[in-house]
């Protein structure tokens, strides 16, 4: 493709934006990070991107989906982009291994919370329930109590 014919198609930031839900400032970011493919600027000096920022910013959101930090997919781009001969998978799975076991941390986190959540509900089920009030169990009430 030639560079007009590049720029004929060429969209802004914000065409870009309203095109895949992602928002601008997101969008800036990736492209400061070199995520994002760009023609160039315009002549009024306004970031232009074509057709491939969209796939772009279509992988971005899966890995992100995937549970993937900004950081990993920048790192993971550079090293796609800087060695194009090798392939990027095995790196990729490497990552979504860490990601994995980020994500199960997470869960056995939210499981104990979820525990303390059944502990505390048994453990006031009467004030929850309205047969007892909590204000039994302040001191500054208590204190006030005749």
């Amino acid at each position: 493709m030639t560079p007009s014919s590049r720029h004929s198609t060429a969209m802004t930031i914000g065409t870009l934006s309203r095109r895949t839900g992602v928002p601008v400032k997101a969008l800036r970011e990736y492209e400061g990070l070199g995520l994002i493919y760009t023609v160039g600027r315009s002549a009024g000096n306004y970031r232009l991107f074509d057709e491939e920022a969209l796939w772009c910013v279509g992988v971005i959101a899966t890995l992100r989906g995937l549970g993937m930090t900004v950081a990993e997919i920048a790192d993971l781009a550079a090293s796609y982009l800087q060695r194009s001969g090798e392939p990027i998978g095995p790196g990729l799975a490497e990552v979504l291994d860490a990601v994995r076991v980020r994500t199960e941390n997470r869960i056995a986190e939210l499981h104990e919370v979820l525990r303390r959540i059944d502990d505390y509900q048994s453990q006031f089920a009467d004030q929850l329930a309205g047969r007892a009030d909590f204000r039994a169990l302040d001191p500054h009430f208590r204190a006030t109590d005749p």
